[in-house]
């Protein structure tokens, strides 16, 4: 069975594109993924702009919802109207955590147990739609310490992320570490520009921020070595 997953990994990922054929990218995750209403203006989720670095026929399916974790947007039968929807070489990129490490019950997973059993789901459930997972960490909070300091938040979450990609052996983008680098390279003040910070907001990206985080996620399918999705990006 393991051999079987690689051959058809290895296919899709060095497979190359015909100039009529079209591509479904769909996006699971949380608020700093969403789209948000008219009322929460200048807020914004990195998947919004993510349209704008693909060619026309690459179309992205933004289903990723606020206030969501893994646990709530498989509960709420979010997934099961996405996962019905992939059909075969689409990609599907997840992306949960901020609301995982919440306590409460309907959200709370635990990184070492049911938040890999929910990313698990997606991965084996996407493949046997004969889709393309993809795994990304959670992005960075902007939160430093009285010494200029940017704090991790997520601690285990990130780490588990990461291990279900390689258990699994599938594409595994650390848009934690992408987006922790260029928060500390801005510093605690120049780092504002990226967050909905008119609202103290030092989680929600405003229109910026969430262009620059857009294109860090275009950055990381670059730097994956013939990978297909990549040649679909302007």
């Amino acid at each position: 069975m393991k051999k079987l997953l690689i051959a058809f990994l290895a296919i899709v990922l060095l497979g190359s594109f015909r100039h009529d054929e079209e591509l479904s990218i769909w996006l699971i995750g949380d608020s700093t993924m969403a789209r948000k209403s008219p009322t929460r203006d200048p807020e914004s989720g990195w998947g919004v702009p993510l349209q704008d670095l693909f060619i026309d026929r690459a179309k992205v399916h933004n289903h990723a919802a606020s206030g969501r974790s893994s646990k709530s947007f498989v509960d709420e039968k979010r997934w099961e109207a996405v996962r019905n929807s992939i059909h075969p070489g689409d990609y599907v990129v997840i992306q949960f955590g901020h609301n995982d490490e919440k306590e409460k019950e309907s959200l709370h997973t635990d990184p070492n147990s049911t938040y890999k059993d929910y990313l698990k789901k997606f991965v084996v459930e996407t493949l046997k739609r004969k889709g393309i997972p993809i795994i990304c960490s959670p992005i960075v909070r902007r939160h430093f310490d009285e010494s200029g300091k940017l704090l991790d938040t997520h601690e285990e979450y990130v780490d588990a992320a990461e291990e279900v990609a390689k258990e699994n052996n599938v594409i595994y983008i650390d848009m934690e570490a992408k987006t922790r680098e260029l928060v500390e390279k801005l510093g605690p003040e120049g780092s504002k520009k990226l967050y909905n910070y008119k609202k103290k907001d030092n989680t929600h990206l405003n229109h910026y921020g969430s262009r620059k985080v857009a294109e860090l996620f275009a950055e990381g399918l670059r730097e994956k070595q013939n990978l297909r999705l990549a040649q679909w990006l302007k």
